[in-house]
């Protein structure tokens, strides 16, 4: 859209499109610029920035000017986006094969500790299991031990009780040859 600015009593600035209507009873501010307005139309309706050659003024050069900027900005800023696009595809790339070895990585820590806590389990079987085993190999022993306290104590009553046999004989064959 094209616009420009006038100046007005106090010297400042405002800024008036070219749509904008003059007020219904003009001021000498609003002549001037309805007399911008038709130099930079001729009788056709072009703009002066419109036609091939001709007078250029400062105004049309200043917007021609503008417009090229623009223009350049607009080109710069498409280039940026595009290559901001760009760039943030090539780090979503990045990030996805980061992710997927991550991925894999986990994996292969999860196998690993699911192998670890078996040789965990069978481990902690077999201590429980041997530990069952210690006790009955304990139980076992001390009823060896008692065992052959028994036959120890068997072997000596075997012999005292052999002793009192032969001694008995001996009492017998006393009494009878007293008793005869």
């Amino acid at each position: 859209m094209s616009s420009y600015y006038s100046r007005n009593k106090d010297l400042t600035r405002t800024r008036r499109s070219l749509t904008d209507s003059p007020p219904s009873s003009p001021s000498p501010t609003d002549k001037n610029v309805r007399h911008d307005r038709l130099s930079r139309y001729d009788s056709s309706g072009e703009s002066a920035t419109e036609k091939p050659l001709g007078r250029t003024s400062s105004y049309t050069r200043r917007e021609t000017r503008l417009a090229s900027l623009n223009k350049q900005e607009q080109d710069s800023a498409t280039k940026d986006y595009k290559k901001m696009y760009a760039e943030a595809l090539h780090e979503n790339e990045r990030l996805k094969s980061r992710l997927q070895d991550s991925k894999q990585e986990l994996v292969k820590i999860r196998t690993q500790l699911e192998k670890v806590t078996q040789r965990h389990d069978r481990l902690s079987e077999k201590s429980s299991v041997l530990e069952s085993e210690k006790r009955e190999k304990r139980v076992l022993e001390k009823r060896v031990s008692d065992m052959e306290e028994e036959i120890k104590i068997l072997t000596e009553l075997k012999s005292d009780n052999q002793r009192l046999k032969d001694e008995n004989g001996a009492l017998i064959r006393v009494i009878s040859k007293l008793s005869k």
